[in-house]
């Protein structure tokens, strides 16, 4: 399996009455640190420093302050073989309500991690708006040594305003893919009315946010005990085949589900990593 460097062509998004925004961004890390990277506005990437002992650090940031129907956002991971990078996004992502003749928001990640080396991807929440229509998709691409922690969440409307996720479009895709061949494919999705779809007791019941965390590497069987200990109650799971390790987290307040997922998230990168049970700065701001 190659992993060069893969640069997207900018497309146009579908006619508008409304300027629509096009972003990427794309950063490679070498053992020695970043290696290349690529930014088209209103995608960024900032390089703060870390704390002693973390893995090389990655802020994304979107300068737009939120998205749209005709959004279009993405972002590629490179780490080289023995390498090691935490990225992060700096702030909650926004998706406001879409256009009836609008395209959905599109948001896509794609991860390359090469032999022996290490990625964390630790993405803080998208908040949906009520009516925002959403595509995301998350694609990783593993050697066969390789490790990766991801966690991605989404929070449906915006409960502090009073607002419910009444309507609109999720469709929220994970493909992970180890030496090539494929071990998982997961996909969310819900269209339309998502007041009786996404509120029956075979949904998400009272549930305003859904978190995944996945760690992927060769002994991801050894964590499972450590990661059903973390949760209690039926809004949580965990299990473990193929070299990976899947929690899928659900609750009806964002900031308490929030406040778990970073816990359990601390917990494992210092139990798999070795690094400390604090996530990095960015993600407290």
């Amino acid at each position: 399996m190659s992993y060069m460097t893969v640069q997207r062509a900018i497309t146009v998004p579908p006619k508008s009455r409304h300027q629509r925004v096009d972003g990427r961004a794309m950063v490679a890390f070498s053992p020695r640190g970043v290696r290349d990277m690529i930014q088209v506005a209103p995608a960024r990437l900032l390089f703060p420093d870390g704390r002693e002992g973390d893995f090389p650090l990655a802020v994304t940031v979107t300068t737009c302050g939120g998205l749209t129907g005709g959004d279009r956002l993405a972002l590629d991971i490179i780490v080289d073989p023995g390498a090691a990078a935490t990225i992060v996004p700096q702030a909650a992502e926004k998706l406001y309500r879409a256009l009836d003749e609008d395209e959905p928001t599109r948001i896509d990640t794609r991860i390359s991690i090469g032999a022996g080396a290490t990625c964390e991807w630790l993405a803080q929440e998208a908040i949906l708006f009520d009516r925002s229509r959403m595509r995301r998709t998350l694609e990783a691409d593993l050697a066969p040594d390789a490790r990766m922690l991801a966690m991605e969440m989404l929070v449906l409307g915006r409960g502090a305003m009073g607002e419910i996720y009444a309507s609109g479009l999720i469709h929220d895709a994970w493909r992970i893919r180890c030496d090539g061949r494929l071990v998982w494919a997961d996909t969310l999705h819900v269209e339309g009315d998502f007041a009786s779809q996404g509120r029956a007791p075979f949904g998400f019941g009272d549930a305003t946010a859904i978190a995944t965390l996945v760690y992927a590497g060769p002994d991801a069987g050894d964590y499972l005990d450590l990661a059903r200990s973390l949760f209690e109650g039926p809004g949580s799971g965990a299990t473990s085949f193929d070299g990976l390790l899947i929690l899928r987290l659900t609750a009806a307040d964002p900031q308490a589900l929030r406040k778990d997922v970073m816990r359990a998230a601390g917990i494992l990168r210092a139990a798999i990593f070795g690094l400390s049970p604090t996530m990095p700065t960015i993600c407290y701001c």
